[in-house]
């Protein structure tokens, strides 16, 4: 697959599908450097503000992490832990504060899910490290 920049699809959102299927065909594994900006702004074509955007996606979706010093590395596929709802739960998904990033250590784009039970209790869970259902009625 390459970068058409003609697409009606974003070339920022073509360079996430182009990376996120390295990543699942084993092309980029675990622990592999997914390439500096500027290597990938000339091995593509695209400007530095779309590469920034397709990492981001990336970081959001749990595929990558971005470390200064190390560059855009491929995150080990995490083992999601399945959270059941009990009835009456609300789930609101919300960008984390910089409090709550730091202490689940989330990259940063990477969405929180805050659960509001009945009885008035709230918990806050990373949105990549979980997986919520509603058990059958």
């Amino acid at each position: 697959m390459t970068i058409d920049p003609r697409s009606h699809t974003p070339v920022y959102v073509q360079l996430a599908d182009l990376l996120r299927e390295r990543i699942e065909a084993g092309d980029l594994p675990a622990g592999a450097a997914v390439g500096s900006e500027t290597q990938l702004m000339q091995e593509h074509g695209i400007g530095r503000d779309a590469v920034r955007m397709a990492i981001s996606i990336l970081r959001s979706e749990g595929l990558v992490t971005t470390n200064r010093g190390r560059g855009t590395i491929v995150r080990e596929p995490l083992q999601k832990r399945v959270v059941e709802l009990p009835e009456g739960t609300t789930i609101r998904a919300r960008m984390p504060t910089a409090n709550e990033r730091r202490a689940m250590h989330l990259d940063e784009g990477v969405p929180v899910f805050e659960l509001h039970g009945l009885e008035g209790g709230v918990q806050v869970l990373p949105s990549d490290e979980v997986e919520l259902f509603y058990p059958p009625a």
